[in-house]
């Protein structure tokens, strides 16, 4: 089997073990467990959290001691083992504690995955920016893949995706242990090396050149966008079924196949990313990224799955731009910008600013601002009516309260009904991703060198 087929299937497989339930896991929080925003948003901060550290430390251990692709395959077997547990739990609180420990070994692979590539195409005298893309693109079709598998078979809102994910986790692992290229410590340091050198901590040193500060830095700003789709995108669309004029439309009970244009989308993106980069550079190329998340956030708030249905899906299409354009740039930025002896460890520090600090900011805040500024509350039926955009007495209205375990006396509700103002909550999204593409574009400073990545390979 050659090197790229290998690569291949381990990136299908890394993204279908994630879309698994990361798109649907808000339809099991909010409609099967009916637990609150606030908490939701604690749950997907366990990404921010786990990618402080964990991504930096397994890239440190990969470095110096341990094959990347035999810690690889032991994170990945520990991540289904964790899944597996997280369906037999019932609080709140130990969900994020069990979830913890589930990103704690699967985020670090995103990094590992991308370390693993990139060495096992150098090795083999690949160019990483022509031959790099077409693989990682079959990650995003491992994605799309789960995500259809948990919608069609009517798991979206169960604990079997959770079941499906760790499946095809344990899958991946021992794929990974017996079918991956073997990816060896380097060794750099010296018999009598610092500390510092030796815990792979020089990485944080690239915090000393300003350039790449300042990467990180507006990594950790868009990181607290990047998953903020991920987490409401689908309970976005799954709303829509509480109006009674859009209840039975085909895009709301299939809102998970919806999402899924934005991973298709990024397929074609990925295959993009080298004439940009060539044509616009690094810098352009992140630029764009950050205008696209300003259109995604904003057709957001416009679309509807009736008239406004072009909206929503040309959202979905921009997403691929947005997310492929900086992620995969970014790690290549940082892949072409730093020394051989600390790169799987820098790549680790990418993972911590973007999906470390920068999920746990947008996570936490966005799940408290939900909350407390745009969740409306209704306590009669009339007020119900009027938000919903239909009478009082249309049946699918009459349906949707007692779904909510609400009873009506004299037109008053006798437990408040809460509904979330996605109209607003997009708004606020785009205007917080404008405020970032305008302080990018004023700030971060890099001349476009057509020849610059032709270095990244062989």
């Amino acid at each position: 089997m050659s090197i790229k087929l290998r690569l291949v299937i381990m990136n299908f497989l890394q993204f279908f073990v994630w879309g698994a339930w990361l798109i649907t896991i808000a339809n099991y929080w909010f409609g099967t467990k009916q637990w609150d925003g606030t908490q939701f948003g604690a749950i997907f901060s366990t990404m921010g959290i786990a990618s402080l550290f964990m991504p930096t430390l397994m890239g440190i251990i990969a470095d110096k001691w341990v094959n990347a692709e035999r810690l690889y395959t032991i994170l990945h077997i520990l991540y289904a083992i964790c899944l597996i547990y997280l369906v037999q739990v019932d609080n709140p609180g130990t969900f994020f504690t069990v979830m913890l420990l589930a990103m704690c070994c699967y985020m670090p692979t995103l990094a590992l995955s991308n370390s693993i590539a990139y060495s096992s195409l150098t090795q083999g005298n690949y160019d990483l920016i022509k031959a790099f893309p077409p693989i990682r693109v079959w990650g995003t079709v491992g994605f799309i893949v789960a995500m259809i598998i948990t919608n069609k078979t009517g798991n979206k809102a169960t604990e079997y995706q959770f079941y499906i994910a760790a499946a095809g986790s344990i899958f991946l692992g021992i794929y990974s242990l017996f079918a991956l290229p073997k990816v060896p410590p380097q060794h750099h340091s010296k018999e009598n090396a610092k500390i510092s050198d030796i815990l792979g901590l020089e990485a944080f040193k690239l915090f000393g050149n300003y350039k790449m500060a300042l990467f990180f830095i507006f990594s950790m700003f868009l990181g607290a966008a990047l998953q903020l789709t991920n987490a409401y995108g689908d309970v976005f669309l799954s709303d829509f079924a509480f109006y009674p004029k859009y209840a039975d439309l085909k895009v709301v009970q299939d809102s998970t196949v919806i999402m899924s244009i934005s991973q298709i989308s990024e397929l074609l993106f990925i295959l993009a990313i080298p004439f940009f980069l060539k044509r616009f550079g690094i810098r352009n190329v992140m630029l764009i990224a950050m205008v696209a998340w300003v259109l995604r956030f904003g057709l957001f708030a416009y679309g509807n799955p009736s008239n406004g249905l072009w909206m929503i899906i040309l959202s979905c299409i921009v997403y691929g731009m947005a997310f492929d354009f900086f992620n995969i740039s970014g790690s290549l930025f940082v892949e072409t910008s730093t020394d051989s002896k600390i790169r799987t460890s820098a790549q680790g520090v990418f993972m911590m600013m973007t999906n470390g600090f920068g999920a746990i900011v947008g996570s936490l805040t966005s799940g408290f601002m939900i909350d407390k500024y745009f969740t409306q509350s209704y306590y009669t039926v009339a007020e119900l009516a009027n938000r919903l955009d239909t009478t009082a007495d249309n049946p699918k209205l009459l349906e949707f309260i007692a779904s909510k375990g609400a009873t009506i006396k004299d037109g008053v509700l006798n437990t408040v009904i809460h509904l979330k103002d996605w109209q607003d909550i997009w708004l606020a999204f785009a205007a917080y991703t404008l405020l970032i593409v305008i302080a990018f574009a004023i700030l971060f400073k890099h001349k476009h060198n057509p020849n610059e990545l032709d270095n990244t390979g062989h």
